[in-house]
């Protein structure tokens, strides 16, 4: 998940890999694959880079062995 914030200021987990396309005119628009539509204020640019952290994150917290 990563945290986005709507236009109001309220904040907005939403799963990363549901993410179908990310506009901006002006404002940035995030259309998940079933649909739904999330105006926020982050850019494209950071919204990219937030999924790409998520998901470093997912992979290194799968390659490191859980404490016994």
């Amino acid at each position: 998940m990563i945290m986005l914030t709507r236009l109001n200021a309220t904040k907005l987990a939403l799963n990363a890999d549901l993410i179908e396309r990310i506009g901006q005119a002006p404002d940035t628009v995030v259309v998940m694959a079933n649909g739904a539509q999330y105006v926020v204020r982050e850019s494209p640019e950071e919204i990219i880079e937030l999924t790409i952290d998520y998901r470093a994150r997912v992979l290194n917290a799968a390659r490191v062995p859980a404490p016994r």
